[in-house]
């Protein structure tokens, strides 16, 4: 039994550091001139918009002191040019503010594109076993946030929290310049504990949240477990227990939620506190100022501005502190998938596989998926160039392994596969797939139309080559009779298609990618004995002059087999021809005449409906007046 393989947790991670040396790459890009560019221009304006922004309380101070009355009740003159200049600002510090999100954003899109694409990429090249161990839902929900968790980091921690604590600096070396030193250092206690208390109180409702994501995810990939099993459910009537399931997962999520939320008010009411008293100690300094003369009304304006300026910004910092903590969680859970190791992975000195005759040789292989069970133990044989091999035997007894063997999905633990005498290993993948072309038993198809899943052996084939390769294949008379064509979608996994219907089109895309080695696992089990007989010679025209491995339950299919060979528990018991194995009364031999007693008790009982049937519609077609009475 496989066990899901669970994705990184927070305690797992190795650090937020390394999370984000991770990510600078992809934004500063080598060998991008015009993005590099862009980064230099986004933090000019970026500088630019925090200069002008800690000024525009100055400007507004000039314009409070210049509309304050004198002793006698006058405003001298209405400060025009102050006014102006105020209204200037604050469109510069907005204007610059947008100019840089505008220019970053192209940056910002790339590193989510290029980080998005290597990661499907490496998922594509991570084994066999990876992909049988994951969670499809889990897996792509940590792409899907580690995508979003990029985005929300460049935009908020880039252009909101540092400018912010830059802003926090330049406001507080203005107050000590003009008003003293106190005024700076209340204001850096205030917005330090804002900040301080923000990340303690965010750090202890982290849990909360963390647990709405593993229970988000959990109630997620049971989701799309039970949709993509939708025939399942229902062949058990099992849609209460599937709600139920799906049910406990939202319960958690309901009750973390719930706890995040009163712990979010607690927060709010607690940052509201710490400002309320930093700005009640600030305007106290001020007002006193003021009273003494050593102070301006404007400057009792200009230092309430300050303080409203830096808090406005911070005002939802702890949901910023927040999300960014979980953008850099969902981030790593998408870097570790870059950071897993494939299994099968090419050599550095790995060449093309250059196919001469397509020969295959198994030399004394031997392999488990597990080290506690062998599945295949020191199996040798060859298919020589042309011919045609049939792997006959029990369940389990090995006879797909030999197939994801020889496609390299897993590397042998002893011995070696060769292909004109080239080891798989030391030859690319690509290029070892490229010269394999397989039925496999299992057809599963995309979501999308017959001639897309047809085509996929060959996506530059022409229409005419699709059509005749559905010819070959037998689907192509069926395919024309549907209301759109080749243009039907066959629904998620195949499933509008019947099973004989997906498997031909499966032979179909593999007589298109035409390869010089064609594997067939079960190629026809899931058809009819007439389908069967006229796919089969299909098949065999395909493959004259190509060498062909054939894996098969039912030995009829296999009889014409230049060479023979039965497994039975990972090991060869038997190899020949038909005729030979049935005169050596052998193991194949004994499955050959239990399949004849099945096949035989089939053909009686569908011969005695059939007589059955026709007497009961001569019966019903008889005269009234030619039944005997009784």
């Amino acid at each position: 039994m496989r066990v899901s393989r669970p994705l990184p947790t927070p305690s797992d991670r190795p650090g937020d550091l390394r999370t984000l040396r991770t990510l600078l790459p992809y934004l500063w890009p080598r060998g991008e001139r015009g993005l590099r560019m862009r980064v230099v221009a986004a933090v000019v304006l970026l500088v630019a918009a925090k200069g002008v922004n800690v000024i525009v309380p100055v400007f507004y101070k000039h314009v409070v002191d210049g509309l304050a009355a004198d002793e006698f009740g006058r405003i001298a003159a209405v400060p025009v040019f102050m006014v102006i200049a105020y209204g200037v600002a604050r469109m510069l510090s907005q204007g610059f503010g947008e100019l840089r999100d505008a220019v970053f954003a192209k940056v910002a899109q790339r590193a989510i594109r290029t980080v998005g694409l290597r990661t499907f990429r490496h998922l594509h090249a991570l084994s066999l076993r990876f992909h049988l161990d994951r969670r499809t839902g889990a897996v792509s929900r940590a792409i899907e946030r580690g995508t979003k968790g990029i985005d929300f980091l460049l935009s908020f921690m880039l252009f909101n929290i540092l400018p912010t604590l830059l802003e926090i600096l330049l406001v507080c070396g203005i107050l000590w310049a003009l008003f003293g030193i106190w005024y700076a250092i209340v204001t850096f206690v205030c917005i330090g504990g804002y900040i301080a208390f923000t990340i303690i109180v965010t750090e202890w409702r982290t849990k909360f949240r963390r647990t709405m994501n593993e229970t988000d995810s959990e109630a997620h990939t049971k989701a799309i477990d039970s949709l993509l099993n939708f025939e399942t459910v229902k062949y058990f009537g099992n849609e209460a227990h599937e709600g139920q399931r799906f049910d406990a997962a939202l319960r958690r999520y309901e009750e973390a939620a719930v706890r995040s939320k009163v712990s979010l008010s607690l927060l709010n009411i607690g940052q509201g506190a710490i400002i309320a008293i930093g700005l009640i100690a600030l305007m106290l300094m001020a007002a006193g100022g003021v009273a003494k003369g050593a102070m301006s009304v404007g400057d009792f304006v200009m230092v309430n501005s300050y303080l409203i300026q830096l808090y406005l910004p911070l005002n939802f910092l702890g949901f910023v502190y927040r999300e960014i903590r979980q953008s850099l969680t969902d981030m790593e859970q998408m870097f570790q998938l870059l950071h897993e190791r494939a299994e099968v992975a090419d050599s550095a000195s790995a060449k093309a596989l250059q196919v001469s005759g397509g020969e295959i040789d198994f030399r004394d292989v031997s392999f488990a998926y597990d080290r506690r069970r062998t599945v295949l133990d020191r199996v040798s044989f060859s298919v020589r160039q042309g011919t045609t091999l049939a792997i006959v035997g029990p369940s389990g007894a090995g006879k797909s392994t030999i197939s994801r063997l020889l496609y390299r999905f897993y590397d042998v633990n002893g011995g070696a596969v060769t292909i004109d005498g080239e080891d798989v290993r030391s030859v690319t993948q690509a290029s070892l797939r490229a010269a394999i072309g397989i039925v496999p038993q299992d057809t599963v198809l995309f979501n999308d139309t017959i001639f897309y899943n047809i085509a996929y052996g060959r996506p530059q084939a022409s229409v005419a080559e699709v059509e005749e390769a559905a010819r070959l294949a037998r689907i192509h008379d069926f395919v024309a009779a549907l209301p759109d064509g080749y243009r039907t979608m066959v629904g998620e996994r195949g499933l509008k298609l019947s099973g004989g219907e997906k498997q031909r089109v499966a032979i179909a895309r593999t007589i298109l990618k035409a390869p010089a080695i064609l594997v067939f696992d079960e190629a026809t089990s899931a058809l009819d004995t007439q389908t069967e007989k006229e796919i089969q010679a299909s098949l065999r025209e395909v493959s004259a002059g190509r060498t062909t491995l054939v894996i098969a339950h039912r030995l009829s299919t296999v009889v014409d087999a230049d060479q023979i060979i039965v497994l039975e528990g990972g090991r060869i018991a038997e190899r020949g021809r038909h005729t030979e194995l049935l005169g050596r009364g052998g193991a194949y031999a004994a499955m050959w005449a239990r399949q004849q007693q099945v096949e035989q008790a089939r053909e009686a009982l569908q011969q005695a409906v059939a007589e059955e049937e026709g007497v009961a519609g001569g019966a019903a077609s008889q005269p009234a007046g030619l039944i005997a009475p009784a």
